[in-house]
Formats: structure tokens, C-alpha cells, sequence
């Protein structure tokens, strides 16, 4: 699922395409309750993240809000073998603009007056202070890694970039929020903020080359996945100590650590 890094590096990558006016709007998914009529004419006045969704303002007040889910991409122009999977496409004045979803579990969403995202704090925004996260996770019996990973608390943060940023603090993913001392809160704001930093500049992770994988809306890859040292790494050994990768399952999701330096 494209998490943070992935969704900033899409909303950048189309940021060009603002002032654009809509000309027509092609709808091929019925499950897509999208008002074709009040959007033709429109101007893309904004697009943005919150959290994970991409929000496109339009001209007159209203929006459009994207949650790309497993599978979803906002491409400039589906290739052909993404036709079939284009859910919904803006024809603009300037180019166009997709979406491709092969697994069908997107979400586009239409609202007339602008749609309120209730997501928590961003973990790349200065309000995400250590005391903030501190006050996050320290009355909760919940493992941190599922703390990093609620949407109503933290936004933006998936199963990669929680797993990634508690090698880099050297925290356990199972240990109880409210176990970590004030030292470990402060390793874990830190490496959270470093990690999704690095995963922007590197354009997120593309994990496969199928057309449910994520790609920039250029349709290139991203390439942290490069410098991933637990996810999808189990059974390997860690780059850090040597130790072998271990996997569990935590609220559903598998969980990758290293069991030898995350304590």
C-alpha cells in the first residue's frame, strides 16, 4: 500500500498540472460515484497530501480526495497495459490525468463543500515534536509499531516505514508504547523523521514490477527500496549485526526485526 513517501512523491510529481481545466471526465468504474457535470469546466486549483489521501481542489470550492489503497496510482497517461485497470480519467487542457487501480480497492471521492480528512498529526510536519509523539505512545499498552501505524494518531506512516524506522532507533516492535523511556521516544522521532526524509528524496519503494506495484506518475520506480534493511528481509541476515531477520504477525501485518539489535 503506498504509504507517506509514496503519496508526497505522486503529489509533487503533478503539481504542474495545477491551474489545469478540466474538459471532459471519463468514469469507468461504477463503484466510482463521481458527478461527471460538476466537475467539466473545472479548474485544478490544489493538490495535496493529508496523510495518505491526495486531495485535488477545484476551482469552484469542491474536491476530489484519492485514497489509493493497495493498488491505486495517479498517472499522467495510463500505459497500455493499464488501460483496462483506469478506474477514472480528467481529461485537462493540458495533458490528463488517470487513475489506475488494479485491485479496485481506491477510493475517489467527490465533495461539494471540500472534504475534512480526520487523520492525525504528520510525521513531517514540525508539530510532530518527541513531546508529542511521547504523549502518543506513553500511556499505551499498545506496541509501538501498531501505535506508528494508527492513522488517527500518526498519519502517513504504513507497515514499511514503521518497520524501517525501529531498526534505525533499535526498538523492538513489540515492546509496549508506554515501556520506552524518554531516550527511546526521542530515537524514535528521530529515525521516523530521517526515514521518511530519505524515502521522499529517493521517490518511495517499489517492491515489484507488476502493475499492482507503485510507481512515481511518471510511471518510474521509486528506489528505497534499495536501502531497506528489515522489510520483506526475512531470514536474511542484518546488515547491522549479523543476526538473522525475523518475521511475526501484529494486528494482521507481518512485522520484519531484527531480533539480535532491536531490544
Amino acid at each position: 500500500m503506498p504509504e507517506l513517501p509514496e503519496v508526497e512523491t505522486t503529489v509533487r510529481g503533478l503539481q504542474d498540472l495545477t491551474g489545469s481545466r478540466i474538459e471532459r471526465v471519463a468514469v469507468n468504474d461504477r463503484r466510482l460515484d463521481v458527478p461527471r457535470e460538476r466537475l467539466v469546466g473545472r479548474v485544478l486549483s490544489r493538490i495535496e497530501r493529508q496523510g495518505k489521501y491526495i486531495v485535488c481542489g477545484l476551482s469552484d470550492g469542491s474536491s476530489l480526495r484519492v485514497h489509493l489503497r493497495m493498488s491505486g496510482r495517479l498517472v499522467r497517461f495510463a500505459s497500455p497495459s493499464e488501460r483496462k485497470y483506469t478506474r477514472l480519467s480528467l481529461l485537462l487542457d493540458r495533458g490528463r490525468l488517470d487513475f489506475v487501480d488494479p485491485r479496485r480497492l481506491g477510493t475517489v471521492e467527490y465533495s461539494q463543500d471540500g472534504l475534512p480528512v480526520s487523520v492525525g498529526i504528520d510525521p513531517t510536519e514540525r508539530a510532530f515534536t518527541r513531546q508529542r509523539l511521547g504523549a502518543i505512545v506513553s500511556g499505551s499498552r499498545a506496541p509501538i509499531k501498531v501505535l506508528l501505524m494508527d492513522q488517527r494518531r500518526i498519519a502517513g506512516i504504513g507497515n514499511i516505514y514503521a518497520a524501517e524506522a525501529l531498526f534505525a532507533a533499535r526498538i523492538d516492535p513489540r515492546r509496549p508504547g508506554k515501556s520506552l523511556s524518554t531516550k527511546e521516544i526521542a530515537a524514535v522521532h528521530s529515525a521516523v523523521r530521517s526515514v521518511l526524509a530519505e524515502a521522499i528524496r529517493k521517490l518511495g519503494t517499489t517492491l515489484g514490477e507488476s502493475v499492482s506495484d507503485y510507481r512515481q506518475s511518471s510511471g518510474e520506480s521509486g528506489g528505497f527500496q534499495e536501502r531497506l534493511h528489515v522489510y520483506s528481509r526475512n531470514r536474511e541476515a542484518c546488515h547491522r549485526c549479523g543476526t538473522t531477520i525475523d518475521r511475526i504477525k501484529q494486528g494482521g501485518r507481518s512485522t520484519y526485526f531484527c531480533p539480535g539489535c532491536q531490544r
